[in-house]
C-alpha cells in the first residue's frame, strides 16, 4: 500500500510545545506532591523507566505506520489483531475511567469560586461530574471544529497562566524563606524503601507522564525526523519534568502530605499562597481558569480516543451498532457509551468515604489499563523490528537492534514496576479498605481486560461489509 506524502512542516519546536500540552495536566500535581520532595526523584526515575523510551519508541512507530489508528496499528501488526484491539480499546476505556478524576479537579475549582465548602460536598461533585461530561458529550456531536476552538483557548487561559502562577508563587515562597511542609534533603529525597507500599505511588506519577504517543501520530509531517524527535524530546522532557516537578513541590511546601487533597492540591496551594501574600481575591480568579482548563481539556479528550476506538471498524473489529455516526461524522453511539459509563463510575464519588480516595481509586484504575497498553506497544516496537525490519522509519531508534532491545526492555520493566507496585494501597490515601482497594482495581483491571476479547469473539463478516457499504 502506498503511503500518502504529506508535507513536512513540524520543526524541533513545534514538536516539543505539543508533546508539552500534551502530557502536562495541573490535575495531576497534587499526585506528585504526595511524596513530598522524593516526587522529584519518582519524575526522574519515571523519566528514565517510561518516559524517555515512550518518547523514543512513538517516533519509530509512528514514522514507520503513520496510519490512522495509531497504537491499534503498531500492535496488530507485531502482535496481531487480538491484542491490537486489546491496546485500541485500553487506551479508549482508560480516558474513560479517566474522565471522572478530571472532571473532579474541575468541579473542586469551580466550588472556589463561590462556596470552597462546595469541594467536600459528594452530591455536588458527583452531579457536576454527570452534568458536565453529557454537555461535553452532545458538544461534540457537532464536530472537532467548536472543540478544538475551545482546546485552544484552555490550554493558554486554563493551564499555562494557572502553572505560572503556582510555581512562581511557591518559587518566592522559597527564596522568602517561608515555613516549609518538606525538608529539601537527600535524606528526604530517596523515598524510604523498607516499605513497598512506599512506591505505590509511582503508577500515578507515570500516569501524569502518559500520552505522548499522540503526539507521535504527527511523526510523518516532521522535519528531518531522525534529528528533530530526539532534540524535542530532550526539550519538552526538560520542560514537562520541570513543569511538573515544581508545581508538586510548591504544593507540598504548603499543604502537609496528608492533608494534600487529590482533587483538589493546586487550587487549596493557589488559594493559601494568595491568602498569604494579602490576595485573596485572586483565588475566585484562578479557580475560573483552572474551571476553563479542565473544561476544555475535556471537550478535546471525549472525541479524541473514540476516534482511535472508530478506526478499528476499517478491519471489522467494531459492532454495526456501535458504527453509527451523525451528519458530522462523529460516532455518536460510542460517545452515549462512554457518557453512560462515566455517568456510573461518578457514582463512586457518593460511595466512598472522602473525594481524595474516589480519585485514588479511578486514578490507579486507570493507570493500570494504560500501563498495560504501554506494555504492549513496547513489546510490539521490539517484535516489529525482527518481524518488519523492510519498513521505511523517518525516525529510528539509534544502535541497531541493541538500541531498540535496551529501550524497549527499559519501558517494561519501568512500567511493569509500576503496575505491581500500583497494586499496594499506598498508607497515604485514607479512607479505604485494603480488601475493597484489591477488589476494586485486580476486578476492575480483569473486567476492562476481558470485555474486548468478548467482542471480538462476537466479531462477524457482517461488521465489515456495513462499515464499508456507509463510506463508500
Amino acid at each position: 500500500m502506498s503511503k500518502i506524502k504529506v508535507k513536512q512542516s513540524i520543526n524541533y519546536f513545534t514538536l516539543s510545545m505539543m508533546n508539552v500540552v500534551a502530557i502536562v495536566n495541573l490535575a495531576n500535581l497534587s499526585v506528585s506532591a504526595k511524596h513530598g520532595f522524593s516526587g522529584l526523584f519518582y519524575l526522574i526515575a519515571g523519566s528514565i523507566f517510561f518516559f524517555i523510551p515512550l518518547a523514543l519508541i512513538s517516533a519509530e512507530l509512528a514514522t514507520g505506520w503513520p496510519q490512522r489508528g495509531g497504537v491499534y496499528i503498531w500492535v496488530r501488526e507485531a502482535l496481531g489483531e487480538n491484542l491490537g484491539f486489546l491496546a485500541i480499546w485500553l487506551q479508549w476505556i482508560e480516558n474513560v475511567i479517566w474522565y471522572p478524576t478530571a472532571l473532579s479537579f474541575a468541579v473542586t475549582s469551580f466550588a472556589y469560586i463561590f462556596n470552597p465548602t462546595l469541594s467536600q460536598n459528594k452530591l455536588f461533585i458527583m452531579i457536576a461530574i454527570m452534568v458536565i461530561f453529557w454537555a461535553a458529550t452532545i458538544v461534540n456531536f457537532f464536530g472537532m471544529e467548536l472543540s478544538s476552538w475551545i482546546s485552544t483557548i484552555s490550554a493558554i487561559f486554563g493551564t499555562l497562566i494557572p502553572g505560572i502562577a503556582i510555581i512562581s508563587l511557591g518559587c518566592i515562597w522559597f527564596f522568602l524563606d517561608k515555613p516549609s511542609q518538606i525538608s529539601f534533603t537527600f535524606d528526604s529525597f530517596i523515598p524510604k524503601i523498607n516499605d513497598i507500599s512506599q512506591f505505590a505511588l509511582l503508577s500515578g506519577v507515570l500516569m501524569s507522564l502518559s500520552g505522548l504517543e499522540m503526539t507521535a501520530t504527527h511523526a510523518s509531517e516532521v522535519k528531518t525526523p531522525q534529528k528533530t524527535f530526539p532534540l524535542a524530546m530532550l526539550i519538552s522532557s526538560v520542560i514537562i519534568i520541570s513543569v511538573v516537578s515544581l508545581g508538586s513541590l510548591s504544593i507540598a511546601s504548603v499543604i502537609p502530605a496528608d492533608k494534600i487533597e487529590l482533587a483538589a492540591g493546586p487550587i487549596i496551594a493557589l488559594s493559601f499562597f494568595f491568602q498569604s501574600f494579602n490576595l485573596p481575591n485572586l483565588t475566585p480568579l484562578i479557580a475560573a481558569l483552572l474551571t476553563v482548563g479542565a473544561l476544555g481539556m475535556i471537550s478535546t479528550w471525549t472525541i479524541g480516543p473514540i476516534k482511535g476506538m472508530y478506526a478499528t471498524s476499517e478491519h471489522g473489529d467494531l459492532p454495526i451498532f456501535m458504527q453509527k455516526t451523525n451528519k458530522y461524522g462523529v460516532p455518536t453511539t460510542l460517545l452515549i457509551i462512554q457518557a453512560i459509563i462515566v455517568s456510573i463510575l461518578s457514582l463512586l464519588f457518593l460511595y466512598m468515604p472522602t473525594i481524595s480516595s474516589s480519585y485514588w481509586m479511578l486514578f490507579n484504575l486507570t493507570a493500570h489499563l494504560y500501563q498495560i497498553m504501554y506494555i504492549l506497544m513496547f513489546i510490539s516496537a521490539l517484535v516489529l523490528r525482527y518481524k518488519k525490519p523492510n519498513i521505511a522509519r523517518g525516525y529510528k531508534i539509534p544502535l541497531k537492534n541493541i538500541g531498540i532491545w535496551f529501550v524497549s526492555l527499559l519501558g517494561i520493566f519501568g512500567t511493569g514496576f509500576a503496575i505491581i507496585v500500583g497494586y499496594f494501597p499506598t498508607t497515604r490515601i485514607h479512607g479505604i479498605s485494603t480488601f475493597f482497594f484489591e477488589i476494586f482495581l485486580i476486578g476492575g483491571t480483569i473486567l476492562f481486560c476481558v470485555i474486548p476479547f468478548i467482542i471480538r469473539y462476537f466479531r462477524n463478516d457482517k461488521w465489515l461489509e456495513h462499515f464499508k457499504k456507509n463510506n463508500k
